[in-house]
């Protein structure tokens, strides 16, 4: 399938290409940046259909972790909080950083001073005004000051901050750090609050009301937001649910929007529902320990990536709704990505063959596929897996455990031979490429390549955009060239919502942004 037309909406709208922050504005000042924008409506679309008020009610598939934003990992929770939280800058949908509670921003030539001006008349959702020393304590608190117990190691980075008036902020850098700019994102709090994780309080566009755990998160409308015209909506809950009830609620017309939806279950909804697609910035790939036999040995971990066909996988598992991959990053990270390496390993069960007898195994050998099994994708795949992996002599069992399982025993213990997962992408190519340094604490591949971790130590003290880009291409070949896992897709983020629910953006983060939807009448 033309990867171009996987892109289509069904409904045949072009999802336009998100393109991620580039390190080019790590010396440049941002004086220009711009707030998130309201929904622009067409002009078959006037003002006058747009209905204002309302409730959405959207599946979600998991609890947040934390809510608590200082202290959530969770990528569902993300999800849900983005709506609630907001940092001295945000993500748009473009995977740009645009101000939010700062109003601009600049950045010293030598790359090591930050400079925010607060955005004046912004309240926090429990009618307090935003003061330099709410954004002080915030930042404080994740470096630890005061308690010794940072909560984010980013800001490990930071020599000093200084308030030098009741409007401005300073932040003074040990040293270079070219993806810096992103942990400007995390939330602001108030300096009073006792407990974020009851009382979570943030600047964003909807207030936290309640959370009951396995049934919902509710948020409410923030009639004193900063910024006018949205949202648009009164209310939004989340309701945790599986994949499979979510769909009967959808159909039931019990909830309005269903991210996530599997691919066969959109041929289940006929034409009442909307449904939209587009890349999502994820990257599944089987990953195989290299700490564990054979895998250590490079010509049996090219003879598994030439015994795949990965278009086989995004056609039978995906219904053709992915974007090949050759690396650790998805084309939607337009600036960073390095193309052609999708089609390196090409299958080729002969010379797959031929690879495992130089490396002693002419008769193959057995190993164990791990998979959650709550993620019926990779399950899915990795029985696609097995069947290709039998031409060329593997015999790979498959063996389902669950999440909590799979975190603690192979992405924390790494205690498995191979295993199947999504990464998810972020604002800043080093938080995906650093995954692969020897010295990542959570580098559960075991990888280890010196000329690798040089080139990302190097490209986080390169502040000229252009080089700093093709440090991070090279990465991407490195980690080909040694087969460092099988990269198979970014499977399409697939949407069904309600007809008349519209706004919605696709993001290249794990969000879904509800101040920019709205019903029509």
């Amino acid at each position: 399938m033309n990867m171009k037309l996987k892109r289509l909406f069904i409904t045949g709208i072009v999802c336009t290409s998100m393109l991620l922050i580039s390190g080019g504005c790590t010396n440049s000042n941002s004086d220009k940046a711009s707030p998130l924008e309201p929904q622009v409506v067409s002009e078959n679309e006037t003002a006058k259909k747009i209905k204002e008020g309302g409730k959405v009610v959207v599946a979600v598939p998991q609890d947040p972790d934390f809510l608590d934003p200082h202290k959530a990992v969770a990528s569902g929770t993300q999800e849900m909080m983005f709506n609630v939280f907001e940092g001295l800058l945000k993500a748009d949908d473009k995977g740009s950083l645009v101000t939010a509670v700062a109003e601009k921003y600049s950045i010293s030539e030598d790359g090591l001073t930050y400079t925010f001006t607060l955005r004046k008349g912004v309240k926090f959702h429990n009618g307090d005004p935003v003061t330099i020393e709410d954004v002080k304590y915030s930042f404080d608190r994740l470096m630890g000051v005061g308690t010794d117990t940072p909560l984010s190691s980013a800001f490990k980075a930071v020599e000093s901050v200084e308030t030098p008036d009741d409007q401005t902020i300073v932040f003074k850098l040990k040293q270079i750090n070219a993806s810096f700019l992103v942990n400007f994102t995390q939330a602001i709090l108030p300096k009073d609050v006792e407990d974020p994780n009851k009382n979570p309080i943030g600047t964003g566009p909807f207030k936290f009301v309640e959370y009951i755990p396995s049934q919902r998160v509710v948020i409410k409308k923030f009639d004193g937001y900063w910024q006018q015209g949205i949202p648009k909506l009164d209310e939004v809950e989340f309701r945790i649910m599986d994949s499979q009830a979510a769909l009967m609620s959808l159909q039931a017309g019990e909830i309005d929007m269903f991210p996530r939806i599997a691919n066969e279950q959109v041929e289940l909804l006929g034409d009442q529902f909307k449904v939209i697609r587009g890349m999502q910035n994820m990257v599944q790939l089987m990953t195989m320990n290299f700490k564990e036999e054979p895998f250590s040995d490079i010509k049996v971990r090219k003879a598994i990536n030439y015994a795949i066909d990965t278009d086989e996988i995004i056609e039978a598992v995906a219904l053709g709704y992915g974007t090949k991959l050759g690396s650790n990053m998805s084309p939607v990270v337009a600036n960073y990505y390095q193309e052609g390496l999708e089609n390196i390993y090409d299958q080729n069960i002969e010379k797959a063959k031929g690879l495992l007898k130089e490396a002693g195994y002419e008769n193959g050998f057995k190993t164990t596929i791990t998979v959650p099994s709550n993620y019926k994708f990779h399950v899915d795949t990795a029985q696609v897996i097995a069947n290709q992996l039998e031409k060329a002599g593997i015999t790979a069992e498959i063996e389902q455990v669950e999440w909590s399982v799979w975190l603690e025993r192979v992405y924390q213990g790494r205690d498995y031979k191979m295993t199947i997962i999504g990464l998810t992408g972020k604002l800043d190519p080093h938080q995906d490429l650093m995954r692969y340094e020897s010295s990542y604490p959570s580098n559960f591949f075991n990888y280890s390549n010196s000329k690798y971790d040089e080139l990302i130590a190097q490209a986080l003290l390169e502040v000229d955009a252009a080089k700093r880009a093709a440090l991070y291409k090279e990465a991407q070949r490195i980690l080909s060239e040694d087969a460092a896992a099988v990269y198979i897709m970014d499977p399409n983020f697939t949407v069904a919502l309600k007809k008349n629910l519209d706004g919605y953006k696709l993001y290249p983060i794990y969000v879904q942004d509800m101040a920019a939807m709205y019903y029509t009448e």
